[in-house]
């Protein structure tokens, strides 16, 4: 994909199907094992160093970096050597994950457009095999850390919804940042607008997805993505570090949390490649009462301050002790869950640009104050920016940018059905309206099965991706005007 391509044809590329290899295998896990016994010898060195030359505090010693033990190869038939995308939906799922990321610098409008901007950075070649484009190459010489830790969570999550909907078929899938969903009960740093002792621990899941049902039991995998433009050195470095960082959260009891670990290898010569490992750990579900009414998904989250710390269990006549991260024991299960469907429904409605309503999901620890002072016309009472895609109504924020020297439309959404049940609204002479977590979630799990991934919409005149959750990201050249 190079910049002599026509705008159109740079559309019609976004949604072709193209092939990620996947390197998941033992000798994976056993080169991601040296690399960690090699980063733990330098951190060893280090700290003698340090003390060595007083700068270390009376007392202090040694400790090796705790990280998630029993890494394995993903089951071959979750994925095979390869898994087929398009691109548009990798982006779309970068776009979902950046929406709460407060990056942007307009109080939360914009942090999914941070998406758009790798539309022509990788091309597919002979074999449909992604690579990077000359576009990508450029943007790799200046913004090579951001890069290749923006593509690598971009197509890290988007494998992990496809290994998630596998194994889960008859569940719904929702990926969170995982920051905002903890926020909901622990104070993560002294930027926090807290009171409460901090946690103290930098190791932490960029995400979490929840596989759920309405008012049954859900299960949270902790996601790890990183990215490079090194080699597979370096990807056996990153997935070492991305165990320590899938270590700091535990659900329920200790080590027995499962979770999705990525690197991905965006090479400036040989294609792209997906490094992935996972632990097959029997934990991670947030148990609630056989029973338990749909509905109590939207009762408030009450504030709610777990201890902090994981309880590692003594052996023999070893005390029990406590480790640094976090972790979610039986007694707040249900609120855990609570927690995570109302970030999940403040990703969507950021995602349709609307930050009043997203401000009413979140606490002010979790960044309420961010995104507040704006809600798109769209989700208010004018209800100007909607669009019929592929036959379905989808209401959110629009962006007019140049591609190529040409005028290009991009349009986030979400569903009219789904985002009607999230707004709020406050008018004068009527009821406050409040986002209904319970309706959202039964509407998203109803469509599921429906319609989703990449295609082309003749009427809308674009590339649309749809997700299962039922946000839509889709792009179209607007025609010049006359005095162009």
């Amino acid at each position: 994909m190079t910049s002599t391509m026509k705008t159109e044809e740079v559309l019609h590329s976004l949604r072709q199907q193209v092939t990620i290899p996947v390197h998941s295998t033992r000798g994976l896990v056993g080169k991601v094992s040296e690399a960690a016994d090699d980063k733990e010898r330098e951190r060893k060195e280090s700290f003698q160093k340090r003390q060595e030359e007083g700068k270390t505090k009376t007392g202090d010693t040694y400790e090796p970096l705790r990280r998630k033990p029993g890494l394995s190869p993903l089951p071959s038939q979750e994925l095979g050597l390869a898994v087929r995308l398009s691109f548009w939906d990798v982006l779309h799922h970068l776009g979902r994950g950046l929406a709460l990321s407060q990056r942007g610098a307009s109080r939360g409008l914009a942090e999914h457009w941070g998406s758009l901007k790798y539309c022509q950075a990788l091309v597919a070649g002979a074999e449909t095999y992604l690579r990077l484009s000359e576009e990508g190459e450029r943007i790799a010489m200046y913004y090579k850390a951001l890069q290749s830790e923006e593509l690598g969570q971009a197509f890290g999550l988007a494998v992990s919804e496809q290994i998630l909907a596998h194994r889960y078929p008859d569940h719904s899938v929702s990926i969170v940042r995982a920051d905002t969903a903890l926020r909901a009960g622990w104070t993560l740093t002294s930027r926090d607008k807290a009171k409460t002792k901090t946690v103290g621990y930098q190791y932490r899941p960029q995400f979490f997805a929840e596989v759920w049902k309405p008012g049954k039991s859900s299960r949270v995998f902790p996601i790890v993505c990183k990215g490079n433009h090194s080699d597979q050195q370096k990807a056996y470095e990153q997935l070492a570090s991305a165990a320590a960082h899938a270590d700091g959260v535990h659900i329920g009891a200790w080590n027995e949390t499962p979770a999705l670990l990525f690197s991905t290898e965006i090479s400036l010569t040989d294609p792209l490649t997906v490094h992935a490992l996972h632990t097959d750990s029997p934990g991670g579900w947030l148990h609630i009462a056989e029973g338990t009414p749909a509905e109590n998904i939207g009762l408030p989250l009450e504030n709610k301050n777990p201890s902090i710390g994981i309880l590692k269990p003594g052996k023999g006549k070893e005390p029990d002790s406590s480790e640094p991260g976090c972790q979610v024991g039986p007694d707040h299960y249900e609120w855990f869950q609570r927690a995570l469907a109302r970030v999940g429904a403040a990703g969507l409605t950021a995602f349709a640009g609307d930050g009043e309503s997203t401000a009413a999901l979140l606490t002010t620890r979790q960044g309420s104050d961010f995104f507040q002072g704006f809600a798109h016309a769209s989700v208010g009472s004018v209800q100007d920016v909607h669009y019929t895609l592929l036959g379905e109504k989808f209401e959110g924020t629009d962006h007019v940018f140049r591609l190529n020297g040409e005028r290009v439309q991009a349009f986030s959404g979400v569903a009219k059905d789904i985002l009607n049940a999230l707004v709020t609204r406050k008018e004068p002479g009527k009821p406050d309206r409040h986002a209904d977590v319970a309706a959202y979630r039964q509407q998203v799990h109803e469509r599921r099965d429906g319609r989703h991934g990449t295609f082309w919409d003749d009427e809308w005149g674009g590339v649309v991706s749809i997700s299962r959750e039922g946000t839509a990201l889709a792009m179209r050249q607007i025609p010049p005007f006359h005095n162009e």
